[in-house]
């Protein structure tokens, strides 16, 4: 009786349930935070849409975590990654709310924490001891899901032009490219083993962060965008050209 697994009914209303529960939790939360007089009357409470991200990254979780039985526990650095996702939910919600807000900082601090929380949760998970195949999934698809939400922020606000947004596309793009390869039956080979895109990345939420910010003058920042933006298009374009065998010394995937 002590290892007997629920019903798969029971597991797949927790998964539809719990992703609700919390999304209307945050939803609550940040209607009372986010008062209309402050952001402005729209069709959508930026409140509702934040709520509605959120509650798509923990269903993504709840499905990740049915995937495997060596993945059932979430863990702590996990949950510093589901912590993240609803602060990046709260950046997806501002996207609707006009760039005049008095409370234009909130985005810059919760993306900002975010960022902080990304190299926290690597870090507990080395500590603790709880690396695993699912903390690398959550860890990938709420980098992408922030590098989505706080470039298209910024593009709203006009803090960033629009070309911008091609970060945001390139790691859909890179991975459309590999998955049609494989679909023709084309060979795949191995990423270069480089840290490179792990820095840049670091670099980019760092920039994005500053251009979310009230205080940093739009100039600036736009000045500055095609100098980060580049080197990281480049690591795409070199990591596609090592997959599909067009860089010398390129090994076959497993």
């Amino acid at each position: 009786m002590a290892g007997r697994q629920p019903h798969p009914s029971v597991r797949r209303g927790v998964g539809v349930a719990g992703p609700l529960v919390a999304a209307l939790g945050l939803t609550a939360v940040l209607w009372g935070l986010l008062p209309v007089g402050r952001i402005g009357h729209w069709a959508v409470h930026p409140a509702t849409v934040a709520g509605c991200c959120w509650a798509g990254q923990l269903w993504y979780v709840s499905h990740s975590v049915g995937r495997g039985a060596g993945d059932a526990a979430l863990g702590l650095a996990n949950a510093l990654t589901l912590a993240r996702g609803g602060l990046y939910a709260v950046v997806a919600g501002f996207v609707i709310v006009p760039a005049g807000t008095d409370l234009a900082w909130v985005p810059a601090l919760c993306y900002g924490l975010g960022v902080a929380l990304d190299k926290l949760d690597g870090a507990v998970a080395r500590i603790v001891g709880e690396p695993t195949a699912l903390g690398a999934r959550l860890d990938t698809a709420f980098d992408t899901f922030g590098f989505v939400a706080a470039p298209l922020l910024a593009v709203a606000w006009g803090q960033l032009p629009v070309w911008y947004l091609s970060i945001s596309a390139a790691r859909h793009v890179f991975l459309g490219g590999v998955r049609w390869r494989r679909l023709r039956g084309r060979e795949v080979f191995d990423r270069p083993d480089s840290d490179l895109g792990r820095y840049l990345a670091g670099l980019q939420m760092v920039f994005i962060t500053a251009a979310l910010a009230p205080v940093v003058p739009t100039e600036l920042v736009r000045t500055a965008a095609p100098v980060v933006l580049a080197p990281s298009l480049l690591v795409f374009c070199r990591d596609y050209l090592a997959v599909s065998g067009r860089l010398p010394g390129a090994d076959p995937g497993a």
